[in-house]
């Protein structure tokens, strides 16, 4: 594996810990900042709303622009972001800052998968995105409970500044090891890709994705309040807390990811429902410390054991878009990271307390879960009907096994892709 994608890798963890240790720091940053905690929150639907618009639009805007130049111009604006929000006077201006960094975010996730993956043979390209979504499982282990730590002894900025340095040893790390990644000789077609919203099963994938991840956001961006107000523990015991939902994360990851190929469905349908479980028990028994704190490991295990079959869901989808493809995975994901918080932050409002931000949650886990079921009906019928034409006699010499493929989600027999856009393409585990 080149040291560059590891560089990437250090790159998707500078990302992460940004994009989720707000989670440890809403307490905090509502005091300094002279705001309620939901309102605080929303901070984590600003990133995530940045996410949403900036993936597409980036993965657009920057076809055609090299590669390393993109990525080193997308990690100095993310590390510029985090220094405006670590001297931010006022919320507006930590808000702006918020959405500005996931701008980039979602621009560097976006080209960074492409040229992981470009730097590898074709049988080490999953192994390259594993480094990436690494570096973010890992951003939960240790990023999101170091800016917790440093929120409640050295002030919250003092976590921005910390993202913001480590922004700056990734920006040295693009620039000095990513090689040049020339561009592909046939220009992609973006009128082509759209072509993908006009399945179903693109706009069921984009809902699942959404509702899954906004399930779990919901109430794990309050976690903190939940902790300390609730449970009854002391504050020292929330990056403790973080840490064993990131390790959960970092353990759900590599299941996930090892099952889902074989086992799509069986993933969602299992990981869903555990998710569920999980966020009703938490609620029931947000005042036990105890409970609470092996229900947060599992909950981030169950949480991230789905992500590798959600992303692998709409490439399977989309595979024939590359270039949207990884975008829209990505706009769903962080669809459920807006909708999640900001429910949360209304059940707070209204005045049920912060442990009905973990059944709003499983509110939203349930749904997701006959999303699931829903789609998986459709899958087995489009199957069939793909059979039933694969065994009628053909009407242009190997037009049935390309239509059969496309019907079942595979790109297995389709036909090679342009020099270039494999790289693309191929990123079929990124999000």
């Amino acid at each position: 594996m080149p040291l560059a994608v590891y560089i990437l890798g250090l790159s998707v963890f500078a990302l992460g810990t940004s994009e989720f240790m707000l989670s440890g720091l809403l307490p905090p940053i509502a005091d300094d900042m002279n705001v309620s905690i939901p309102r605080a929150g929303l901070l984590i639907s600003a990133f995530a709303i940045g996410m949403v618009i900036g993936a597409p639009l980036l993965a657009v805007a920057t076809l055609r622009l090299p590669r390393r130049t993109t990525l080193i111009a997308l990690i100095s604006v993310f590390g510029l972001g985090q220094v405006a929000g670590a001297l931010a006077p006022t919320y507006e201006v930590l808000f702006v800052s918020r959405v500005v960094s996931a701008f980039a975010c979602a621009g560097f996730w976006a080209v960074g998968a492409a040229v992981a993956i470009a730097m590898v043979p074709a049988n080490a390209r999953a192994r390259a995105m594993a480094v990436m979504i690494g570096g973010l499982s890992i951003a939960n282990v240790l990023g999101v409970p170091l800016g917790a730590f440093l929120g409640e002894n050295l002030g919250w900025r003092s976590a921005f500044w910390a993202v913001g340095a480590a922004s700056a040893v990734a920006l040295a790390g693009v620039t000095t090891m990513i090689p040049r990644i020339p561009l592909p000789d046939e220009k992609p077609q973006l009128k082509r890709e759209l072509r993908i919203y006009r399945d179903r099963q693109v706009w069921l994938s984009i809902v699942l994705t959404a509702l899954a991840a906004g399930g779990v956001f919901c109430a794990f961006s309050y976690l903190a309040p939940l902790l300390t107000d609730v449970a009854g523990l002391d504050s020292g015991w929330v990056p403790t807390v973080l840490a064993l939902f990131g390790i959960g994360a970092l353990v759900g990851t590599t299941i996930g990811g090892r099952v889902a190929d074989a086992h799509l469905f069986g993933v969602l349908l299992s990981g869903i429902a555990a998710s569920t479980v999980f966020l009703a028990a938490l609620a029931l028994f947000a005042s036990n410390q105890a409970a609470v704190i092996v229900l947060s490991f599992l909950l981030g295990l169950s949480a991230f054991y789905t992500a590798p079959a959600l992303n692998a869901r709409m490439f399977n989808l989309a595979g024939a878009a590359p270039t949207l493809a990884g975008a829209t995975t990505t706009a769903a994901f962080n669809l459920g990271n807006t909708g999640g918080p900001w429910l949360g932050g209304t059940v707070i409002d209204l005045d049920f307390g912060f442990e009905a931000t973990a059944w709003a949650g499983a509110a939203m886990a349930v749904l997701a879960l006959l999303t699931v079921v829903v789609s998986l009906r459709l899958q087995r019928a489009r199957t069939s009907s793909s059979r039933l034409v694969a065994g009628a006699p053909a009407a242009a010499s190997g037009s049935t096994a390309v239509e059969s493929a496309a019907a079942s989600g595979s790109t297995a027999v389709e036909p090679a892709p342009a020099s270039g856009s494999t790289a693309v393409e191929s990123a079929c585990t990124t999000g």
